[in-house]
């Protein structure tokens, strides 16, 4: 769990440091105010994404305890 914390949290500070080029479609939807849609859906996906493996991290877990006390 924490090296997949890690992961994300690297990935995250680099996107940062290559994020500073000024991009025209992005001015066009922070002028219109569908930036903030295209994030959420973002979030939204990645949240998902994350959810959905822990789950099924736990799901392998207990699979692999039940073998074990066989």
């Amino acid at each position: 769990m924490k090296k997949i914390l890690a992961s994300c949290f690297g990935l995250l500070v680099s996107g940062m440091c290559f994020a500073q080029e000024q991009v025209e479609m992005a001015d066009e939807l922070r002028s219109s105010g569908k930036i903030y849609v295209v994030v959420g859906v973002l979030v939204t996906i990645l949240a998902g994404i994350i959810i959905f493996l822990i789950m099924i991290d736990r799901k392998v877990s207990d699979i692999e305890k039940k073998i074990n006390k066989k």
